[in-house]
């Protein structure tokens, strides 16, 4: 990283998609950047960004987030902005199709991850009077999802979360924002083993795209964005009236494997 004056910013789930594109934002904005992934690609990620440097962790693990935290605090000052992006999915009947160990590892990294990095981090912000933390949930958190049923209740937590954080941050100086993005073209639908549902061959949006709406909306102090095309505002509009029952069952009929071929 460069000289000591330029803010920090910490990148989740950074080797792809989103966290990728969110990290350019930053060090296009002035930020050194520390961006986290478990896989390999984080190196070859950090090289295209430019200012930034790769940390490669197992978030899922506690010595995981634990090591990340560390390699913040050795940069000498209080991360400036923290985008919680890192997660997963798993797809399939959750009762009795999809793996045990795969559910508890989707948990540990969407859920159990955002909320140990955060209680690091926050102090360190609020300390320094000043900072800003993305929480990444989705559109799916706006109803349940059949067969992508821990996927879809992870997303809801990490928005009430976000949420609730931002107002116990008040007055502080430090910001809270959730961002909420639709389908976007990631490697996420190849990696949850979506590509033979109806929602695998949707159109996307351009994580470009969403990571910019992000960034500004985590700029300027927005407690939440609805990032991607119209239809994912639309859609986040509408589950405000629609009862769960029949969000639940038109989910379903996105996800259900095999429903690309119906």
């Amino acid at each position: 990283m460069t000289g000591q004056t330029r803010p920090l910013a910490v990148v989740t789930g950074a080797s792809s998609g989103i966290g990728r594109e969110l990290a350019g934002e930053f060090a296009r904005h002035g930020h050194d950047v520390l961006m986290a992934a478990e896989d390999a690609g984080i190196v070859e990620a950090a090289r295209a960004v430019g200012d930034a440097t790769p940390v490669r962790v197992d978030l899922a693990t506690y010595e995981g987030v634990e090591e990340l935290y560390a390699a913040a605090r050795a940069a000498g000052r209080a991360p400036a902005a923290v985008a919680l992006n890192a997660g997963v999915g798993v797809a399939g009947g959750f009762a009795r199709d999809n793996d045990l160990a795969a559910e508890l590892n989707l948990v540990s990294l969407n859920v159990t991850s955002a909320v140990h990095l955060a209680r690091r981090v926050l102090p360190d912000m609020i300390e320094a009077g000043s900072g800003r933390l993305l929480v990444t949930s989705s559109v799916a958190a706006t109803g349940p999802g059949p067969y992508q049923a821990t996927y879809a209740a992870s997303k809801a937590f990490l928005y009430s979360f976000a949420q609730a954080l931002r107002q116990e941050l008040s007055g502080t100086g430090v910001t809270v924002t959730a961002l909420l993005p639709g389908p976007t073209e990631t490697e996420f639908f190849t990696r949850a083993g979506l590509e033979d549902t109806k929602l695998g061959q949707m159109d996307k949006d351009d994580p470009a795209q969403v990571a910019r709406e992000a960034f500004e909306a985590l700029m300027a102090g927005k407690d939440h964005v609805v990032a991607g095309s119209f239809k994912n505002r639309m859609q986040v509009a509408v589950s405000r009236v629609v009862p769960d029952p029949l969000k639940a069952k038109a989910h379903g009929k996105l996800t259900k494997p095999g429903s690309a071929g119906d």
